[in-house]
């Protein structure tokens, strides 16, 4: 670690007691680990997050203070930085991805651990069920491999001469590949497409992808919720133009970063209402009995900019129905 980097942290963890004794009382703490490394690249899900909390009267540094950590996608930094919040004692921890879960999983049982935007949370037997997650974990949901059946049916609609799609997996998340296999067959069969995994552990790695997914003429490709793609996304939307693929991706960051079609919840909101399970576990609720919340409502958001330069037409009725166009 650089010496800048360690003052930062030594200053930080010192700052929030004083701050706590300065109000004459305890100011919560939220421990928030991250995926990317840095908190320019988390911006769009830290503000939201942050915004939440000030939804509820919060006042960043003055009735809430938040202790941030940037694994930079570096495996052994995820426990590193649990194990370093779970000993500042935090009120309470923030995960921002499914390396985040696990790290702060394997660091504490006791102190409550947030999850937001989590693909599966039972599967990944971060919780015991939806309505009753048990121990000290709950949080937010993104139904991924629930929705990765609609996203294929969008696609036909979009592309109705398609017949083949790439699925862009992170072998890093092992159950990925064969989860969304299992989810997707009953579709694929029924609108006669076929499907092929590709894999991309780094993101070095997303370019040969992508080359490998374009030799093969796929007509398409779903882009898997991973929060290594998430921090790439301006990459693989650019990759993507360049090899001429319509991609369908988890969310609608994505489609702001170029990405043709996006299908899901949308992701700033979820980060948002996680400021309220953080409230109401400050205020005395048990992680183990507040069930796991997934999203109600799913947006459909195109850019019909990246469409018309990879020359794929839009139907009219699609368009029309979209929550978000980019033109």
């Amino acid at each position: 670690m650089q010496r800048r980097e360690f003052i930062g942290l030594v200053g930080g963890a010192a700052a929030w007691p004083l701050m706590a004794q300065a109000q004459g009382r305890k100011v919560p703490v939220i421990g928030v680990l991250w995926h990317a490394g840095s908190a320019e690249e988390e911006k769009d899900f830290s503000r939201p997050l942050k915004a939440g909390f000030a939804d509820l009267g919060y006042i960043e540094g003055t009735t809430v203070v938040f202790e941030e950590r940037y694994p930079s996608e570096q495996k052994e930094r995820f426990d590193a930085y649990a194990a370093e919040l779970v000993g500042l004692k935090v009120d309470a921890l923030v995960a921002g991805s499914i390396p985040a879960a696990f790290a702060c999983q394997r660091a504490t049982s006791t102190i409550p651990i947030i999850l937001v935007a989590n693909p599966d949370p039972v599967g990944l037997k971060l919780v015991s069920s939806l309505a009753r997650p048990g121990g000290n974990i709950t949080g937010l949901s993104a139904m991924a491999f629930d929705l990765a059946a609609k996203r294929v049916q969008l696609l036909k609609e979009a592309i109705p001469a398609l017949s083949s799609v790439a699925l862009l997996v992170n072998p890093s998340d092992p159950s990925d590949a064969n989860r969304l296999i299992s989810e997707l067959q009953p579709t694929a069969d029924r609108l006669k497409v076929s499907f092929q995994a590709f894999e991309a552990r780094t993101p070095a790695e997303l370019k040969s992808a992508f080359e490998k997914i374009s030799a093969g003429r796929f007509g398409a490709i779903v882009v898997t919720q991973n929060a290594m793609y998430f921090n790439e996304r301006r990459q693989i939307a650019d990759i993507a133009l360049t090899n001429r693929l319509p991609t369908m991706v988890p969310a609608d960051v994505f489609v702001e970063a170029g990405a043709m079609m996006s299908y899901g919840p949308s992701w700033p909101a979820i980060f948002r209402n996680a400021a309220g399970y953080v409230d109401r576990i400050l205020k005395g609720a048990k992680p183990a009995e507040l069930p796991i919340q997934q999203p109600t409502k799913f947006e459909l958001a195109i850019n019909l900019k990246t469409a018309k330069a990879i020359g794929q037409d839009i139907p009219p009725t699609m368009i029309a129905r979209a929550d978000k166009v980019i033109e």
